[in-house]
């Protein structure tokens, strides 16, 4: 596997968990339930043999996701002061992104930005738009086991000082040219890249895949 590059065993595996995880939603005998719990097995195998988790990790947290399957959304939000954006340090692999994360379910998108800002930066902000919605999985980049939808907003700052939280090490503010590591599957170039064609048009419309 190359650096940044998904394999296709993955992909694979992704797959299978999605049609087995919807198979169990919507399975009508005992046949049928013990056919796409080992479809659910077969992706925990292949998923454990490209990461260093094992399968039973792997399909636990399969199991955690009952229901039809479907994309997750992963927002983030692009904040700036005096030109420069707003990125926070991942607790988990020390890089950088903007802040952000999974949203909750019953919450308002632009609810659940303003809090995720809040709550890994310690600013307050107000969404003022949205710049793009990404599939996260097609960037080239390992994004955990399923598939997601990126939801980047445009925030305003309204106030508040820069403060670390449990998930987060650091929070500061660079420019585009001076950019720390990032942690490429919550931010990459391509996401900045179309928020400075934003800073730099407006009236540019959202960009989607």
């Amino acid at each position: 596997m190359t650096k940044n590059q998904t394999p296709d065993l993955i992909k694979w595996a992704r797959e299978i968990q999605a049609l087995s995880q919807s198979g169990l939603a919507y399975q009508q005998n005992e046949y049928e339930k013990e056919r796409y719990s080992r479809l659910m097995e077969i992706a925990a195998e292949m998923t454990a043999s490209e990461s260093n988790l094992n399968k039973q990790t792997i399909l636990d947290n399969f199991n955690l996701q009952p229901g039809y399957a479907t994309p997750k959304v992963d927002v983030r939000g692009a904040v700036f002061r005096d030109g420069k954006i707003l990125l926070v340090q991942e607790r988990s692999d020390k890089k950088w992104s903007m802040p952000g994360g999974w949203a909750d379910v019953g919450d308002l998108p632009s609810e659940t930005i303003e809090r995720e800002v809040k709550e890994e930066s310690g600013f307050a902000v107000k969404a003022k738009k949205i710049v793009a919605v990404f599939d996260a999985n097609r960037d080239g980049i390992p994004l955990n086991f399923y598939h997601a939808f990126k939801i980047i907003f445009l925030c305003e700052i309204i106030s508040g000082d820069a403060r670390p939280s449990y998930e987060t090490l650091s929070v500061d503010f660079f420019d585009f040219a001076n950019l720390p590591p990032l942690s490429s599957s919550r931010t990459n170039e391509r996401h900045l890249n179309e928020i400075r064609q934003h800073l730099n048009k407006p009236n540019r419309p959202v960009y989607f895949d």
